[in-house]
């Protein structure tokens, strides 16, 4: 009976790999660079990823695309979370995912004993860079809703989805974050919201960051603790995590329709564990030279 159920869950891992491998062909990647005029002409880059078949059934007004915005993590490029805009672009999203900072842009300064350890001014920026895309994007794409917009983030990005969220709740439809560590949840329950967490002994979220299980369940809000690495929740992570996480995620989307504010069940059994099931969870540490998300 155990070897079954492990022979299923590896099914279940190949079968969710090959469907977005799949459907990742019929997604168009672009990248567009806008220029804000109100900030000095600051360069903000944006990284598209959109299905082609729903593109031009929005371009001929047939249908309005909803909206994904995906963050990055600090120092991280806004092209290393292609796992998960596929997953957004394939159910006929049209994902938007900003550069929020440049070479130009002085170090970020960590204060501890300053809101979000000092981080404010760069998570501000990043809120401006969202609000400067999506008024670009209305002018290519108009036939796309920017008024609620799915809001995702890893790391720095995450704590830039929630602070946007508690800044601009009715400009939200749901919120995803991939292990944020200083800006504390939104409890309102006026969306749902799901955080996969790492098991991480470096990168540790603020006390007061993450709602307990009984908060959790008033708020609608989905906590996945996995047995990743922080900088396992990205492009250059293991496929173990990334097909995972594309699993779970795409679960959470499948509730988009329901009024309910209730979690949404995504645990997936040996997939997400510190203790791996049939799929090795190897750690995939990051080289010397590589900017670490933070």
């Amino acid at each position: 009976m155990k070897r079954g159920i492990t022979v299923l869950l590896s099914l279940s891992v190949l079968l969710t790999l090959a469907y977005f491998t799949a459907s990742k062909w019929a997604i168009r990647h672009e990248t567009i660079s806008f220029h804000d005029p109100a900030r000095d002409n600051r360069l903000v880059a944006v990284d598209i990823a959109v299905r082609w078949d729903k593109e031009m059934q929005a371009d001929a007004g047939m249908i309005t695309l909803p909206v994904t915005i995906i963050n990055h993590g600090n120092t991280v490029k806004h092209t290393e979370y292609s796992f998960l805009a596929n997953v957004f672009a394939a159910r006929g999203y049209l994902v938007i995912s900003p550069q929020h900072d440049l070479p130009t842009d002085p170090p970020m300064v960590t204060k501890v004993g300053e809101i979000y350890v000092g981080r404010l001014p760069q998570i501000q920026r990043g809120v401006a860079n969202i609000h400067f895309a999506i008024s670009e994007m209305k002018k290519i794409q108009p036939n796309a809703d920017y008024n609620r917009v799915t809001m995702v983030g890893h790391s720095m990005g995450g704590d830039i989805t929630m602070y946007f969220a508690k800044q601009y709740p009715d400009e939200i439809k749901k919120v995803v974050t991939l292990d944020n560590l200083r800006v504390p949840f939104l409890t309102e329950g006026k969306f749902k919201i799901l955080s996969f967490r790492s098991h991480d002994t470096e990168f540790k979220p603020d006390p007061g960051v993450v709602p307990d299980e009984d908060e959790c369940e008033k708020a609608g809000i989905t906590v996945v603790n996995t047995g990743f690495q922080h900088n396992d929740m990205r492009d250059t992570g293991p496929d173990a995590a990334k097909t995972s996480i594309q699993s779970m995620l795409d679960k959470f989307l499948e509730d988009t329709d329901s009024s309910s504010l209730k979690p949404v069940p995504t645990k997936v059994p040996d997939l997400l564990t510190s203790s791996p099931g049939p799929v090795p969870l190897a750690s995939n540490p990051t080289p010397a030279n590589r900017p670490v998300a933070n």
